[in-house]
Parts: structure tokens; sequence; C-alpha cells
């Protein structure tokens, strides 16, 4: 299991999109206010569908409340300004994966403190960023993907059976 970190997320359809990527792959879904929408927001119950009973939310106040509650685990940054790919972390069962808000992404004290920590999506140059709740959807599926799937089903009922290797 993973947890995502939104810190002050503010477009609820993102947050609903990420509601589901956390129901779907059993990850915790962590929110840090202040958000940008009411937790009863119609567009982010939407987004999630009728996956909401599958989900483990969390809500904080502040970043304070967040860390007096989830000290001493492994936390991974993601940012556009990170100096490493997020292939190139170890991920293992448990860890953070602390994203910001859309429009500024992390503040840089965050940043700044804890550098090898720091990771990004590669993207062309002149691509600004990536959407937030993409961005969640690829960095949790890398994660997963080392850790084997962990808990996930991997293959589906398909029709007239397996079909063969690639």
């Amino acid at each position: 299991m993973f947890h995502i970190v939104l810190v002050e997320p503010e477009i609820p359809q993102n947050t609903g999109n990420i509601a589901r990527t956390c129901a779907a792959t059993g990850s915790v879904l962590h929110l840090v206010e202040p958000l940008g929408f009411s937790v009863d927001d119609k567009h982010l119950k939407r987004a999630g569908l009728d996956y909401w009973h599958l989900l483990d939310i969390r809500i904080y106040p502040d970043m304070d409340a967040f860390w007096e509650q989830n000290g001493g685990g492994t936390y991974y940054y993601l940012s556009t300004k990170a100096p490493r790919a997020y292939t190139e972390a170890r991920f293992r069962d448990g860890d953070y994966l602390v994203f910001g808000k859309e429009t500024r992404g992390l503040p840089e004290p965050m940043l700044s403190a804890h550098p090898e920590r720091c990771l990004r999506i590669p993207m062309r140059e002149g691509a600004r960023s990536l959407n937030l709740s993409n961005s969640v959807a690829v960095t949790v599926f890398e994660a997963l993907r080392q850790t084997g799937f962990a808990g996930l089903q991997e293959a589906g009922a398909f029709p007239g059976g397996l079909p063969p290797a690639l």
C-alpha cells in the first residue's frame, strides 16, 4: 500500500480522479487543507464514481497536523523542479508520494529540505507539467510495478480464455 498526499489541492475533478486511482490500487489518500473545494462537491464525487466505499481518505487541517500523524515514513516529493526522474527511486510498500497544488506545486522550502527525495516525471522541453491526476497515476503505478503489484489482481477474465503470451 502506498500513501498519496495532496497538499492543498484546488480542482475537485483532479482529486476525484486521484481518489478513484487510490481506491483501485489500495492506496491511502491524504488531503492537506486548505482545499479548493468541499469534499461534498458533486464534481469530486462524480469523478470518483462508485469507488468511494473502497477509499481510505484522511484529511488534515495543515501540514503540521499531517506530520504529527504520519511521522517516520519515507517520503517522495513530486515536482517539475526536481533533479531526477521518478523511475530512479526504489519505492517500497508504505512509502508516501507527496504532490502539490495544481497552480504552484509543492512549496520550495519543502523541496529544498529533501533534495534527495525530489522526483519528476520527464517531459519534453516547453511542456510545463502534466495534469495532477495523471502525475499521481504514473507515479503510483511505477511504485506498484516495482513492488510486484502486491495485493492487486493482475489478470482479468479474458473472453475465451487466456490469449497467447507476448
